[in-house]
């Protein structure tokens, strides 16, 4: 339901700025500021959520979105070793404990320094822990996982889902172009790389036509 209160809210907001004989380019203004605002929340909400945090778990930044979980298993598998470690973590971030989680993963690398799960995941639990900053140590993560397997989409979705949380969003296409097109055609993630790139595009077009408007000014 909180997709389509979304919707509605977007819909109010506009028949109100336009009855109110708004210019047409702080029309387009808020109009950009709606739509980066509403692709953030599609790309990263949970509506199925409480309204509101504990003070020390907002601190630490959200809980990582159930899609994100889906889509690790869609790529990874079920039943195997990282599966032990996987389940910690999340139980972990659950709780709101994001350093606990980061360490969590740290022990499942030096467990399996091979493992490309692991590594990924080692790289979202340390985004998850820094608020969403792509921190070094992250990037490190993130690096390791594609050099044990470059044809891998795992890393690439995962650090371009990072980076959306880092507000880098065109690096952030750029890694989830590279996992689109290493998925297989047939592959059950796959349409859920090709979403988000679609609704990034639609808001980075928005971006650059508010850009023109403006005179070329830096937005956002």
């Amino acid at each position: 339901m909180g997709f389509v209160t979304l919707a509605f809210l977007l819909a109010a907001i506009v028949a109100l700025l336009w009855s109110l004989r708004i210019a047409p380019r702080l029309l387009l203004l808020a109009g950009a500021v709606m739509m980066l605002g509403a692709a953030g929340y599609a790309l990263q909400g949970r509506p199925t959520l409480a309204g509101s945090l504990p003070d020390a778990q907002a601190a630490r930044g959200a809980p990582i979105d159930p899609s994100l979980i889906e889509i690790r298993q869609q790529m990874f598998g079920r039943f195997q070793y990282a599966d032990t470690y996987f389940t910690l973590t999340d139980a972990l971030t659950r709780m709101g404990n994001d350093r606990g989680a980061a360490l969590a993963m740290l022990g499942g690398v030096r467990s399996a320094p091979n493992s490309l799960p692991l590594w990924t995941w080692l790289g979202v639990t340390l985004n998850q822990q820094d608020g969403g900053a792509m921190s070094p140590a992250a990037q490190l993560a993130f690096r390791k996982a594609r050099s044990l397997n470059p044809q891998h989409p795992a890393p690439w979705f995962f650090q371009g889902t990072a980076l959306m949380r880092a507000g880098e969003f065109d690096s952030a296409r750029a890694y989830w172009v590279r996992a689109l097109a290493v998925s297989r055609a047939n592959s059950a993630y796959r349409p859920a790389i090709a979403e988000r790139i679609a609704m990034l595009d639609r808001s980075l077009a928005m971006r650059v036509k508010m850009q023109a408007e403006m005179g070329g000014a830096p937005v956002m």
